[in-house]
């Protein structure tokens, strides 16, 4: 741990920064959403996410299919991983959606009325039987699965 003085015009506050230590993150999936927005919001056009898992790898590869980002590059630092994502800048918003809802294959018309401004603007992510894809694509394949996030 380090301290830093952080001077305003007659106080001095005194900020704790951690260096070194482990941070853990207790939803990877709520963490891919949520990095890559807050880097959008920034006008970044690229980041990084760290820790990744094979259903972040999944869904940033759903994102990349509709082009919502341009690219992604996995890095393997035998922990838990780090991707570097290249934004498009075509998001609006986007988010995980807690707690994971299990829809049937004719249900997704609720949940696209209630996550996505129009139908045809944006996309759910849903984890099926047959992995990850974008609910029109299920909605195509007829099956049911579980909603992951949202992309608009």
């Amino acid at each position: 741990m380090q301290t830093m003085l952080q001077g305003g015009s007659k106080e001095y506050r005194v900020q704790e920064v951690f260096v070194g230590e482990k941070m853990s993150v207790s939803n990877v999936v709520a963490n891919v959403f949520s990095t890559i927005y807050n880097n959008e919001m920034r006008r970044k056009n690229s980041c990084i996410i760290i820790p990744v898992s094979k259903l972040a790898l999944k869904i940033l590869s759903v994102m990349q299919s509709y082009e919502f980002i341009e690219d992604y590059q996995y890095i393997n630092d035998g922990r838990g991983g780090k991707v570097i994502v290249k934004l498009s800048a075509k998001i609006n918003d986007c988010n995980a959606i807690t707690p994971r809802i299990s829809v049937k294959k004719d249900g997704y018309e609720e949940y696209d009325r209630r996550y996505l401004p129009s139908y045809s603007r944006g996309i759910l992510i849903v984890s099926t039987p047959l992995g990850v894809m974008s609910h029109h694509e299920a909605q195509n394949k007829g099956v049911g699965g579980v909603l992951l996030g949202y992309v608009y």
